[in-house]
């Protein structure tokens, strides 16, 4: 095995740490000695060890002379534990290598060079596009303090997201529906709009074993969300956020008292300010949001600049119909030269559906 074969252990083993370390981000750790494994490990939980000590944990065997591979540049810094990079040179590891950079103003380069200053060989980059990715919430989060948004939908071969009746269910796959709850685990909250909590009446929880429930946000301006629907009556056992801002004062004392949080932000064409409303989740560590809204919630989300990501789930089906609602709503764009630009596809098949993967350019708040 080479360091590429050994750096993509690593990365397999940081993605089990997905959904339980946020605002963290996801690192796996291998340590080689004679060709041999003797140690692995990955961050578990957000606030308890780092992938580096964990694998050290495990080891039995003496380290001196021994190749790390972890997937993010080691930690220098006293944070809820203590620096990886200290761990790595009491243990006698003799060569680092290192898949992405950790753009975290406390590291950024400072756990390279504290590694290098004590005689050990660093290597950077191996697999540095993958590791980029697993991270790419964190890259965005400990750089802007923003959230990175992903736009999640499922449409038809002709971009339907319902029949002209309304119905919706179910449009895609049970592969790809159960592949999308992934999703929910991997972001820490998950958002809508009023409308899809009046016409659908969703849960929004995470139905995979042994996961974990993402934060309930549902974007509504003059709190209409009722009482009785599954979001608010599950609030006092899952986080629930109501963003608002035409404030009243009874339908928010109701709310607060069923459990869930009322934000308050000005308003933005009569409707919640979005990039504000990113700034206060930011600041309470939300450092992920899966958007499930309508077409009217994503136009908007698009227009305030906030999605860094859209995911389309496409089933091989047509439903038609000039009346029928696409996964984008709002004005739309004038002309294709205003149109949204996407990059960096990716393809998939997931059952018989496809996913098509791309970054959102000229995100608000990205340099």
């Amino acid at each position: 095995m080479n360091d590429s074969d050994y750096m993509a252990l690593a990365l397999e083993l940081a993605k089990k740490g997905m959904g339980f370390v946020n605002p963290n981000p996801m690192v796996g750790a291998v340590i080689v000695k004679d060709g041999r494994v003797i140690g692995e490990g990955f961050h578990k939980k957000y606030g308890e060890l780092h992938a580096e000590r964990t694998a050290f944990a495990s080891c039995a065997e003496d380290c001196s002379g021994a190749c790390l591979y972890v997937t993010l540049e080691p930690c220098c810094h006293y944070g809820k534990t203590p620096p990886c990079t200290e761990a790595i040179i009491e243990r006698g590891i003799s060569r680092v290598v290192i898949g992405s950079s950790d753009p975290n103003p406390l590291v950024a380069g400072k756990g390279v060079r504290a590694l290098r200053e004590r005689g050990i060989t660093v290597i950077e980059g191996v697999l540095k596009d993958k590791c980029d990715e697993l991270n790419e919430i964190f890259m965005r989060y400990i750089t802007t303090g923003l959230p990175f948004v992903t736009m999640k939908y499922a449409m038809t071969a002709d971009g339907k997201i319902a029949a002209y009746t309304g119905k919706s269910k179910w449009i895609t796959s049970e592969e790809a529906r159960a592949h999308a709850q992934l999703d929910r685990l991997k972001h820490s909250a998950v958002m809508v709009g009023i409308g899809t909590v009046l016409t659908d009446d969703p849960s929004l929880t995470c139905r995979l074993e042994n996961g974990r429930n993402p934060i309930r946000i549902i974007c509504d301006s003059s709190l209409k969300t009722p009482p009785e629907c599954n979001i608010v009556k599950t609030a006092g056992e899952v986080p629930t956020i109501i963003a608002c801002c035409n404030y009243d004062a009874r339908r928010a004392a109701e709310l607060e008292g069923a459990g869930c949080k009322i934000i308050k932000t000005a308003p933005q064409d009569g409707r919640v300010d979005l990039r504000e409303l990113m700034r206060i989740l930011g600041e309470e560590k939300i450092d992920s949001i899966l958007l499930e809204g309508g077409g009217e919630l994503n136009w908007s989300a698009l227009e305030g600049g906030i999605v860094s990501k859209v995911k389309a789930y496409i089933a091989p089906k047509i439903f038609g119909g000039s009346s029928a609602k696409t996964p984008v709503a709002g004005l739309g764009a004038a002309s294709p030269d205003e149109a949204f630009m996407l990059g960096s596809p990716k393809i998939s098949r997931v059952g018989d559906d496809i996913l098509i993967e791309s970054r959102v350019l000229n995100v608000y708040g990205n340099s």
